[in-house]
């Protein structure tokens, strides 16, 4: 892979890892349409890795305030929230790389990920629970106050369902933050904070994803794809800079606008791949 190659990669990572498009899904897209046969499920990792960077510069004092208060609900809703992606993650890992490489199901993700948005908006209304920020760690007293509960940002419920979304979106073209936004609206959380704790959510499963990577790498199980280490750093560089922008951009985005534009998009995506796929086969 050569260095202009991993930039285009990382730019379109960073654009799409925080927009609700899929970002895995567009990485396969371009990767067939330059022609770039590469192995390239480590480099994925390692862009991913770049996007990382952005969401804890974008949101320091939310990740500031759950390292100094660790003990609080979030922290507990941020680990629920991680352990369906981590068992899909171990029990299908194989089946993930494959259908990374072939991108096979790669329209009908596409579609997925539209319906999903479109359905979850829906639901989501344009009422939702109140949120505040303490101590820098997004929390809110709003409509939903569960039992024994403490009032907050989500119950546990809610951060389950925010977790299946994201166990759901291990499938390229199924978008991570497109699915855990969806499911946060669809439980009528605040907007604000629906967006803040998809990225947080970031964190974990993009951690564990490099963990997994590194672990075949060192084992010899994986490798590097010929892509070299300035293609690497050049890829992962380029989307941390463009993934800066976007998240607060799709920050903005959540509070005020729908996603049904982002919607349609993925629509559209998903039904030329699958055109594609039944006909000519340029790509796929």
């Amino acid at each position: 892979m050569k260095i202009f190659e991993a930039i285009i990669l990382g730019t379109i990572q960073g654009i799409t890892e925080f927009l609700p498009v899929s970002s895995s899904g567009h990485l396969v897209l371009v990767q067939r349409i330059f022609g770039i046969s590469e192995p390239a499920l480590f480099f994925d990792t390692m862009v991913h890795v770049g996007t990382l960077a952005a969401v804890f510069v974008v949101l320091w004092k939310d990740i500031w305030g759950i390292l100094r208060r660790p003990i609080q609900p979030m922290t507990g809703f941020l680990i629920l929230a991680t352990i369906p992606t981590v068992v899909v993650g171990l029990l299908l890992k194989d089946n993930i790389e494959q259908a990374f490489a072939s991108g096979s199901f790669l329209g009908l993700a596409f579609l997925f990920t539209a319906a999903a948005l479109l359905v979850s908006w829906r639901l989501s209304g344009r009422s939702g629970r109140t949120a505040v920020v303490q101590d820098g760690a997004a929390e809110a007293v709003g409509k939903k106050k569960g039992g024994s509960l403490p009032p907050g940002v989500m119950n546990w419920l809610d951060a389950l369902v925010i977790g299946v979304c994201q166990a759901v979106a291990v499938i390229p073209g199924v978008s991570r933050s497109g699915l855990t936004l969806s499911g946060a609206l669809s439980r009528k959380l605040d907007r604000d904070v629906a967006a803040r704790f998809s990225f947080l959510l970031s964190i974990p499963a993009i951690l564990g994803a490099l963990v997994l990577q590194l672990k075949d790498l060192a084992s010899g199980e994986a490798g590097t794809g010929g892509i070299g280490a300035g293609s690497m750093a050049a890829g992962t560089l380029t989307a941390a800079i463009v993934g800066f922008f976007s998240v607060k951009f799709m920050l903005k985005i959540v509070r005020e606008r729908s996603l049904w534009g982002f919607a349609v998009y993925v629509a559209i995506l998903g039904a030329l791949v699958l055109a594609d796929q039944a006909g000519p086969r340029l790509f796929f």
